[in-house]
């Protein structure tokens, strides 16, 4: 902003974002998970992008972006790089979040259309949830897989073990009902706090 008096300058006054605190740690953290690659996509000035990005340590920065440039720059990483999830909080991040294979609206101050648009609501404005998010789909992800497996593994030895003729009805249902608290249980485990590692 130029400052004026009696319409000759004599000053000028500079405004920029300042940087969330935990933001290099979390991009951090987000690599060390396996995220190859952190791309800022924003509608800020190509100068001001490329000093917070740099001071974040993203990977790349596409700076002075619409919304239908954003959507367009997901799009074209996804081509790219493979699959790409979009973290966002605004109205002119939306076309971007439907794109992404896997869009995270920041819930706290997130429009309403970036809420609806996302796949994944983090409740509040901290990014430092977003690993946590990332590890906890994990999570969830391993007890599935171990629960299909458990689940197909009792359904082989149930049939099995009828066929043969060496389970009764009664034991058949007790070992299936059995099996389905042990399920339970094992999904159960994702409402522990993981340990930190």
């Amino acid at each position: 902003m130029l400052v004026a008096l009696d319409g000759e300058p004599i000053g000028l006054l500079a405004v920029a974002d300042e940087l969330r605190a935990p933001s290099r740690q979390v991009v951090e953290d987000l690599h060390e998970l396996g995220v190859q690659r952190i791309v800022m996509l924003t509608g800020d000035h190509a100068h001001v992008a490329r000093a917070i990005a740099a001071a974040a340590g993203v990977d790349d920065v596409r700076a002075g972006l619409l919304p239908h440039d954003k959507s367009a720059a997901v799009a074209e990483l996804a081509k790219h790089a493979g699959p790409v999830a979009m973290v966002g909080d605004g109205i002119n991040d939306a076309p971007a979040l439907a794109v992404a294979d896997v869009g995270i609206a920041m819930g706290a101050s997130g429009t309403t259309v970036a809420l609806e648009t996302a796949d994944v609501a983090l409740m509040a404005d901290e990014l430092d949830k977003l690993p946590a998010a990332i590890r906890l789909a994990r999570r969830a992800m391993r007890i599935v897989h171990q629960n299909v497996a458990l689940s197909l593994a009792a359904v082989v030895v149930l049939v099995t073990a009828a066929l043969a003729g060496q389970l009764t009805l009664t034991e058949g249902l007790l070992l299936n009902e059995g099996t389905a608290l042990l399920i339970i249980a094992n999904g159960l485990r994702l409402l522990r706090r993981p340990q930190p590692a």
